[in-house]
């Protein structure tokens, strides 16, 4: 069998040559709270300062753009439904960035050993096969490589009881959803080849709001939604897990 080829020798499918990315709107990108979020994890991952990045389901690709603007080597990819033709096309919001799209659900197109960094953010719960979209990143990763998760949907969140509750949408909805707890998040990972070192609880208030009065209060509220998140007990409801793990070989 045939090595998938690097990205860099990828073909490109032209600009703009594909559906727009399928996950609703771009309030995300909107949301000056959430936004904080984003600064915060590309902060960390820069702190590392990987050689490599893959941002690994890149979405709208604004991290990606974060991780680029610290100096990082970012390469992003995002999964699409029945594209005629895999390769390279510019970032829709993005354009100075290149987004390798497939419509493999797992398999990646990069040679083992490729990356000295991966970034799951809010992908690794909507895998069809979340066990072994784990092995392909571990195959990418070079030993001692560095797997960065968040946005792992929390079992116990109370803002995911409120959706339910409320027919808004929340995780466990949709056929491939998966939710976790912080044990089930650190079996998975480590069953998959990697080590975990940071495991979590992360995000006790909404951030996916817009409007003049989030862009104005966007410091106080993720300042206290970062100490919220600290306190012991109240910390097992926040919306999220998050973790960081090393590739063992």
């Amino acid at each position: 069998m045939t090595a998938p080829r690097p990205l860099s020798d990828a073909p490109s499918i032209g600009t703009y040559a594909y559906e727009p990315n399928p996950r609703g709107n771009d309030v995300n990108i909107q949301s000056a709270p959430q936004v904080r979020e984003y600064e915060a994890i590309a902060d960390r991952i820069a702190a590392d300062r990987p050689g490599s990045v893959l941002d690994w389901g890149c979405g709208w690709g604004f991290v990606s753009v974060l991780l680029r603007e610290r100096g990082l080597s970012v390469e992003s990819l995002d999964y699409r439904t029945d594209l005629e033709r895999e390769g390279l096309v510019p970032l829709e919001r993005f354009p100075e960035q290149p987004v390798y799209l497939t419509s493999e659900p797992v398999r990646l197109p990069y040679d083992d050993d490729r990356f000295d960094a991966v970034l799951s953010l809010g992908v690794l719960e909507h895998v069809q096969d979340p066990r072994a979209s784990l092995a392909e990143l571990h195959r990418v990763l070079k030993p001692g490589g560095t797997l960065y998760v968040y946005k792992l949907p929390n079992r116990s969140s109370y803002l995911e009881w409120v959706a339910r509750r409320a027919g808004m949408y929340y995780h466990g909805k949709y056929e491939h959803d998966t939710i976790y707890t912080l044990r089930s998040a650190r079996r998975i990972v480590d069953e998959a080849g990697f080590t975990v070192g940071e495991l979590r609880y992360a995000n006790m208030l909404p951030l996916t709001v817009t409007g003049s009065a989030a862009d104005r209060l966007a410091g106080p509220i993720w300042g206290a939604n970062r100490a919220l998140g600290r306190v012991p007990g109240l910390r097992g409801l926040a919306t999220n897990v998050e973790l960081v793990a090393t590739a063992r070989r």
